[in-house]
């Protein structure tokens, strides 16, 4: 199945063509750097993190640009209030946001330029703006004509004449038309400049992108993305001064990610549900913020709540268990190099030896599906019960069965590779986040292993009265045992 995306242009899935066979050029608007990040800086990062991995493993050759916006009125005004140079603000929220990008498990882009890097590149599209009609000076600021760009709009499906019905126009405004954007920015009196052929001043937010993009990938490019709040006006702006620049296509395929509600509300710093990643952090485990994100198809909105967490850490946990089994049996019964795999055993075996072989080629479908993540953590759900269904089953390990466990084994450390999941070791995971959640109920994993063993013993014993007892104080804790022959294990429910 051919890898097909929608496309926000054509409001349709197509078919990937690349410009260049074998390769992939794509551009994600990256951050503003004033301030932390928030949930939703988190999913577009997931997101586009997790499309890069998958088509680097789809055998394309990627090269993947997000950039840092370094200078802007938020920047600025942020610097005057504490009283330090512009740089100071933009240099600690980058590094900020590299910790948090790197505790969510993101791998690099090739290439993270800076705006305040790209102000020669920015000023010659200017130019070539102005001398081709596109732009205006105006007393130190440069804007784009929007009416001299016929295809206006044409992303966002917006219609100019009932926007400009709409707008509010300024008294004293320097601009032709209300809907015209800057593409340079004259000084005020303590703001950062450079100089430019319309005197001192700082590029405006879109022209920054066009800079970047067509700096490292070309003046036409595979994929640009962004958060759908990114559409208009920013990516609008981007593909107006680009086209009207360079006289072609400035992208094939435009995704854009779903947004975030806080408990079904939008997020909002006024209306309190704002949460920074690091605020999330505190409370779950970075791992589950990923999976928590996966879990919803990229382009559709997402509900963050507690109790969605929660449900998102259950999940996780499920599968983090099943590689702790295997792990387990693999561990205590390596599988010897060179022997056989014979036939696999009946029953659960025949299953799992179904699942294990169609794993990769389900998860691909699921990604190749729009990068349906949704779908593909649904094909790895499968697998876990077939093994766990296998492993309940097993008995005493033989050579065909030990086999399937160490492919299935291997089949489950690729598809995370490709979503950046499963990247610890399975029991230190479930360990953390059992004293993670034991330290939130107030019991140390301590207490609740000396309990365990205090009940086993008093089960030996026959004092089954001391044994309940135990088993039911643990339980109004929220911890509940599970006995097996290999002995007694706890979870928190």
């Amino acid at each position: 199945m051919a890898l097909r995306v929608y496309n926000t242009l054509s409001g349709e899935k197509e078919v990937f063509v690349p410009i260049t066979p074998g390769r992939a050029g794509m551009y994600v608007c990256g951050v503003t750097v004033y301030d932390y990040c928030h949930i939703g800086h988190a999913r577009a990062n997931v997101v586009f993190d997790v499309i890069y991995r998958y088509l680097g493993y789809a055998g394309y050759d990627v090269t993947y640009v997000r950039n840092y916006t370094d200078i802007d009125d938020k920047i600025i005004n942020r610097a005057n209030r504490e009283g330090v140079d512009y740089r100071t603000i933009s240099d600690r929220y980058i590094q900020a946001f590299d910790e948090d990008m790197e505790r969510l498990g993101l791998a690099k882009p090739t290439v993270e330029p800076k705006a305040t890097d790209h102000i020669g590149g920015i000023i010659a599209i200017i130019e070539a703006l102005i001398a081709k009609g596109h732009a205006y000076e105006s007393e130190g600021d440069v804007y784009y004509a929007v009416e001299t760009f016929p295809d206006y709009l044409k992303l966002s499906k917006r219609n100019l004449d009932e926007m400009k019905a709409g707008a509010r126009v300024e008294v004293g405004d320097k601009k032709r038309h209300p809907m015209d954007f800057a593409l340079w920015k004259g000084s005020k009196p303590g703001e950062p400049w450079w100089q430019s052929p319309w005197g001192k001043g700082r590029p405006g937010w879109h022209i920054e992108c066009s800079a970047m993009s067509m700096e490292f990938l070309g003046a036409t490019f595979d994929f640009h993305g962004g958060g759908k709040d990114l559409v208009f006006p920013h990516h609008e702006n981007e593909i107006a001064q680009s086209e009207a620049a360079n006289g072609c296509q400035f992208v094939r395929y435009w995704l854009h990610n779903g947004f975030v509600n806080i408990n079904s509300e939008k997020m909002s710093k006024s209306l309190g549900n704002f949460f920074t990643i690091r605020q999330v952090l505190e409370k779950f485990d970075p791992e589950t913020l990923r999976f928590f994100i996966l879990s919803a198809h990229y382009r559709s909105p997402i509900d963050f709540s507690d109790q969605n967490l929660d449900e998102a850490q259950a999940g996780l946990e499920r599968i983090y268990s099943c590689l702790a089994a295997l792990d387990e049996v693999l561990t205590a019964h390596p599988v010897p190099a060179g022997v056989p795999a014979g036939e696999p055993p009946a029953g659960a075996g025949l299953e799992l030896q179904d699942r294990q072989e169609n794993l990769i080629p389900r998860f691909c479908e699921a990604m190749d599906d729009d990068f349906n993540t949704a779908q593909a953590l649904g094909v790895l759900f499968d697998a876990v019960r077939a093994a766990n269904r296998f492993l309940a089953e097993m008995g005493e390990p033989e050579p065909a069965g030990l086999a399937l466990i160490a492919r299935t084994r291997d089949r489950f450390t690729e598809v995370g590779r490709v979503l950046g999941l499963f990247g610890s070791r399975p029991a230190t995971w479930l360990e953390g986040v059992k004293s993670a959640k034991a330290d939130q109920i107030h019991i140390s994993p301590a207490e609740i292993e000396g309990l365990i063993a205090e009940r086993a013993e008093a089960r030996k014993t026959k004092n089954f009265k001391r044994s309940d007892e135990i088993r039911d104080l643990l339980l109004e804790k929220g911890i509940q045992l599970l006995d097996s022959a290999q002995g007694t294990t706890w979870k928190i429910r």
